[in-house]
C-alpha cells in the first residue's frame, strides 16, 4: 500500500471574533447583534413559539422574526435587539469595566444563558 502525502494546508489563528476574521465592517458590532439574535432564538426555540406568537410577544412582524431567525441582522441595532429580548421576558445587564492591559482595544461580549 502506497501512502498518499497529504498537502499541508495553511492554518491561521482565530481572533476570536469570525467577523473580524472574514473583514467585515465593524466586526464588534456584528459579532454583538449576532449574539443577541442566538439569545432571542433560543428564548422562542425554549418557549416553543411560532413565529406568529414570537412576533406578537415583541411587538413585531411575523417577517422579522423570520429574518432574526434566519440571521438577516442588517435592519436590526443591538439596542433593538435588547428590546426584543426584553419583550420576551429576559433582563439585560451591561456591565462596563477597565480592559486587561495585554488587550489593545476594549470589547463587547454578549454573556448569560436564555431562558423562557
Amino acid at each position: 500500500m502506497v501512502k498518499k502525502r497529504q498537502a499541508d494546508i495553511p492554518v491561521t489563528s482565530s481572533t476570536g471574533n469570525v467577523f473580524a476574521d472574514l473583514g467585515v465592517h465593524a466586526p464588534e458590532d456584528a459579532l454583538t447583534k449576532a449574539q443577541l439574535a442566538s439569545h432571542i432564538r433560543q428564548v422562542i426555540r425554549r418557549s416553543r413559539l411560532t413565529q406568529a406568537a414570537a412576533a406578537k410577544r415583541m411587538g413585531i412582524d411575523q417577517p422579522k422574526v423570520s429574518a432574526l431567525l434566519n440571521g438577516r441582522l442588517e435592519n436590526f441595532s443591538s439596542e433593538r435587539l435588547m428590546r426584543l429580548l426584553t419583550a420576551l421576558g429576559q433582563d439585560i445587564e451591561i456591565t462596563v469595566k477597565a480592559k486587561p492591559r495585554n488587550r489593545a482595544h476594549g470589547r463587547i461580549r454578549v454573556i448569560g444563558d436564555a431562558h423562557p
